[in-house]
């Protein structure tokens, strides 16, 4: 039985999130908001029927996965090939930053959206093979698990469904954190079925990343 329903879920706040920081591979913790976040989502996600839980290896992501994973008694697997996207150089800059120091380097980011290299760091096209990669190997050893939980970050989610649905917008979509994004899969393909759902969070706070960002 291959796997029919998958939910992305973003990492919660960290304080860098409250102040609009790239965060790249940075091991950066949740904030105790961030751990609020993921503990309110615990306890609406044990009920969805998740039979295995993968997740980034980076701190936020972990810390995130730790705190959902002990409601749902489930071992989670870390793969590195789920990070969030290296920014190299524009580490700890928030965009503003960015397009103010690094004006000639961000535009062409800008323009060469998915073969653009961030000095020190990696190209979009890098996060979508990597991304790609594992999303393959987690279907391939999933076999008789209908429901995959998979805890990775705001680019790595964009590139990924940009590569599984066809129609998915190009400029991609606001993701909040802790934010569960679900797709399914039916007659041969995959479809969105629920995009940043943070109805969890029942009003509590959230960072929404709605602009472009590295």
């Amino acid at each position: 039985m291959p796997i029919k329903r998958v939910l992305f879920i973003r990492p919660g706040e960290t304080g860098w999130n409250k102040i609009g920081r790239q965060q790249g591979w940075a091991s950066i913790p949740l904030n105790e908001h961030g751990r609020g976040q993921a503990e309110r989502l615990s306890n609406f996600i044990r009920h969805l029927g998740i039979g295995a839980m993968y997740s980034s290896d980076l701190r936020r992501a972990k810390q995130t996965t730790e705190i959902i994973a002990s409601k749902l008694s489930i071992d989670p697997i870390y793969d590195s090939r789920l990070r969030e996207r290296n920014v190299g150089q524009w580490q700890g800059l928030t965009l503003g930053e960015i397009r103010e120091w690094c004006t000639e380097e961000y535009e062409q980011f800008r323009e060469r959206v998915n073969q653009f290299q961030i000095p020190g760091g990696e190209a979009r096209f890098q996060v979508v093979d990597r991304i790609t990669s594992a999303f393959e190997d987690i279907q391939r050893h999933q076999q008789d698990i209908e429901t995959v939980a998979i805890v990775t970050h705001s680019i790595a989610i964009r590139t990924l469904l940009s590569e599984l649905i066809p129609e998915y917008p190009s400029g991609g979509m606001p993701l909040s954190n802790i934010s569960v994004t679900t797709i399914r899969f039916d007659d041969g393909k995959w479809t969105m079925i629920q995009a940043n759902d943070v109805s969890h969070l029942d009003g509590m706070e959230t960072v929404t990343i709605a602009e472009p960002e590295a």
